[in-house]
């Protein structure tokens, strides 16, 4: 006789609607609205209008989790069939390997786009605008603008009939030069650099000294006369050297392009500014219109509630329309849930790198794991792993991948952790100042980190200078 016998076990399944955030929470703010997009032509409940409920004020209490979805007993649960399953189950064949696969960057087609798509906020009529597409028209590979105003003010009255003047040029062209990459429109390199250090606003003592170089002694700075700019400047050399070191970091070619292509822009998730020594957290939301959910569905589903639910055509028409509003519902839910998430995550990261978002100084980075920042907003490793999958930053100093602001950290013989993109940076250094006919084998580089403070391994050094791209000792050495 062939025994019964109970099994029990669990198992962990994501909900539909779990697989819906989860989704949503890993692509980039580039790619919402075309998933948008997909949602409303899919289904005919949801609609645009209706402002969500801003990010930034979002209150925590009221925010409902996917859990908190799942357990609340929806009214529809009387009607669904499975003829109607399709639509709402579409995420059962989510694969959890996707999550692993790196997604590239979103990116707009060209400078020439991304810059028309960001003047458009701030022309204030036709006018500006047709001498803003002039301008932006004549900006070289570089981003450069080297063709004089009197010459652009002549093109617009010769091709297009339209009539102006040096003063309202050079307006709109101040506008063209605030947008990003910091540095675009500038007219020559000094005017390049000046508009990316002016736009930090920063009143540390390192990018006062920088913006001095660039504004009052270019001449000198560009040819290398350090000693006459300690005299002028009353500076000794190492502020000095910090001041040279910062313009270094500066982006000599705001428009990026080389083999005469226009480089593509990465389009940030965030944006992070100094408002006057407090940074500024938003989130890009350019991308992702106002929904609601239609009230013309609503008061179709109450014409039809009320009539005889008995007869297969209104039973199939009220199970339709309760899914789409139901579906359209839990779509909105998930928009707001992943900017609540994505901007939590956000201000945890910028409150453990604050200095860096200060002064986009590298140094200053500390060591950080997505562990630890999980652990603060009080969320799996996972979620945060998904929030950092292809979405950048924009700051004042450029745009960062958000696993930038990510790395190990060693100790430093002074007890302080310290990361390890800084020690890279000190082995720069090293190899940068080391004999020509001499260079430094990895056993000195070892020896020079540890008179430094940092305790690192030959193998570990190799490692680093390896990832570095410098070669070994002797292929370094120059005749």
């Amino acid at each position: 006789m062939q025994g019964l016998s109970l099994k029990i076990s669990q198992q962990q399944r994501l909900s539909p609607q779990q697989i819906q955030f989860v989704k949503l929470l890993q692509i980039p703010s580039a790619e919402l609205a075309a998933r948008i997009e997909e949602e409303l032509e899919e289904n005919p409940a949801l609609e645009e209008g209706l402002e969500i409920k801003d990010s930034d004020e979002f209150d925590e209490k009221e925010r409902e989790t996917v859990e908190d979805l799942e357990r609340e007993e929806l009214e529809i649960g009387d009607y669904l069939q499975d003829d109607y399953a399709g639509y709402k189950m579409a995420g059962d064949s989510y694969d959890s390997n996707e999550e692993s696969k790196e997604r590239p960057m979103a990116t707009v087609a060209s400078a020439e786009d991304y810059l028309l798509m960001q003047i458009g906020f701030s022309l204030k009529d036709e006018r500006e605008e047709m001498i803003a597409h002039q301008l932006i028209g004549s900006l070289e590979e570089d981003g450069y603008l080297r063709r004089n105003i009197e010459s652009i003010v002549n093109d617009l009255a010769f091709t297009q009939g339209f009539t102006t003047n040096f003063e309202e040029v050079e307006g709109v062209l101040k506008k063209i030069q605030a947008l990003d990459p910091a540095g675009i429109g500038a007219r020559d390199l000094q005017e390049c650099l000046s508009i990316q250090l002016h736009r930090r606003e920063s009143d540390h003592p390192t990018c006062l000294l920088a913006i001095r170089l660039i504004d009052e002694f270019f001449d000198e700075f560009s040819k290398k006369h350090f000693v006459q700019l300690q005299q002028k400047l009353s500076v000794d050399e190492s502020e000095l050297k910090k001041a040279i070191n910062l313009i270094k970091r500066l982006n000599p070619k705001p428009g990026g392009a080389e083999g005469g292509n226009l480089a593509p822009y990465l389009q940030p998730d965030f944006v992070v500014t100094n408002q006057h020594g407090k940074l500024d957290i938003k989130l890009n939301g350019k991308n992702a219109p106002e929904l609601r959910v239609s009230k013309s569905f609503q008061e179709m589903l109450q014409t039809y509630d009320q009539g005889n639910k008995q007869q297969k055509e209104i039973k199939e028409a009220v199970t339709f329309i309760k899914h789409k509003l139901d579906a359209a519902s839990w779509f909105i839910q998930a928009i707001q849930q992943r900017q609540g998430t994505l901007l939590k995550t956000m201000h945890s990261i910028v409150a453990q790198q604050y200095d860096f978002f200060l002064t986009g100084d590298d140094s200053t980075l500390k060591p950080m794991k997505m562990k630890e920042i999980a652990s603060l907003i009080e969320m799996d490793v996972s979620t945060v792993s998904r929030v950092v999958s292809a979405k950048s930053v924009q700051t004042d100093f450029g745009i960062y991948p958000l696993k930038y602001f990510f790395s190990e950290g060693i100790t430093h013989e002074s007890g302080e952790d310290v990361s390890t993109r800084e020690v890279k940076n000190i082995l720069r250094e090293i190899i940068e100042q080391e004999p020509a006919q001499e260079p430094y084998p990895d056993e000195t580089l070892e020896q020079l980190l540890s008179e430094k403070g940092f305790v690192v391994k030959r193998r570990t050094v190799a490692k680093y200078r390896e990832q570095l791209g410098i070669p070994v000792a002797r292929l370094r050495r120059k005749l």
